[in-house]
């Protein structure tokens, strides 16, 4: 029975460790495109009305569950903030700090689950959550303690926001799992667009975001590029959320923080200390745990 299980559960894990480790390293590409010109805010609308446009030549008939189930509308709004607030948050903020703080979402994802789905929380998934927790708080914690009180920057509550929006977002895949996955994925693909291009207009109304720059190879290939890597991401989360319980999937999905702490501290955006070290170490500890426990 222990083999069973763990055979139907494999691979739900791997599909959402795939979804992390292109989150993860998403920063680079993001980066890149803002170097180039292009806010990561315009990155985000654009990748996004790629994988929608690939999306709906492969699956016409996926846009028709907007209209026939609103409750898809509320996903596509979790999800456009998810990516809203994520991908702006790692172009402007330190990488490993933006994708811990990010990661407290374990926390918002065990209540939502409590509250929308009725999952009430086993003594491990609290343990396991603690154990998460306990890695993040390593790392942010000021370096003297208690004695010094570190203001969050924008970046920082952009994060905790995103991962406010990306705990909805797995609590709705998973009370949406008899929802078409092409509908589902229709309507997170329209959210990126939508949310980013509408959050990014008024930024540049307001003079905090820079105006779209004229077409130029470099940046359009790169941005195909990051569609494509996202549409397959977003399959691998669609995939492993709606077959996992919540918890467990806002634990391994921790991972990520794993994913950006080694390809910013290899690409030289981050510096490796001790701190950090046993923080991800903790991270990584509560995700392999999770697997193979749930």
């Amino acid at each position: 029975m222990g083999n069973e299980m763990a055979s139907k559960t494999l691979p739900a894990v791997l599909a959402l460790l795939l979804n992390a480790c292109i989150w993860g390293v998403s920063w680079w590409p993001f980066r890149q495109l803002q170097h180039a010109g292009l806010h990561p805010l315009w990155s985000t609308c654009l990748l996004y009305g790629v994988a929608l446009v690939g999306l709906l030549v492969w699956r016409p008939q996926a846009w028709r569950g907007l209209a026939t189930r609103p409750a898809l509308w509320l996903l596509l709004a979790a999800t456009g903030l998810t990516n809203v607030c994520f991908n702006w948050a790692v172009a402007i903020g330190d990488v490993v700090r933006v994708v811990l703080l990010f990661y407290l979402m374990p926390g918002w994802a065990v209540l939502l689950a409590w509250l929308l789905l009725g999952e009430r929380p086993t003594r491990a998934a609290l343990l396991r959550l603690a154990l998460a927790v306990l890695g993040v708080a390593v790392v942010v914690w000021p370096a003297d303690g208690f004695t010094t009180r570190a203001a969050l920057s924008a970046a920082d509550l952009l994060a905790l926001l995103g991962g406010l929006a990306f705990a909805l977002t797995n609590v709705l895949l998973k009370r949406q799992h008899q929802v078409p996955g092409m509908e589902r994925m229709c309507a997170m693909f329209l959210g990126g667009v939508l949310m980013a291009g509408s959050t990014a207009a008024l930024g540049g109304h307001w003079q905090v975001v820079t105006a779209l720059p004229a077409l130029d190879g470099g940046w359009a290939a790169g941005v195909a590029v990051l569609g494509l890597l996202f549409f397959i991401g977003n399959m691998g989360l669609q995939y492993g959320a709606s077959r996992l319980p919540s918890a467990t999937t806002a634990i391994v999905m921790l991972t990520e923080v794993v994913f950006a702490s080694a390809s910013s501290i290899a690409l030289g955006a981050a510096t490796l200390s001790l701190r950090t070290a046993v923080g991800a170490a903790l991270v990584l500890l509560a995700a392999l745990w999770a697997a193979r426990s749930d």
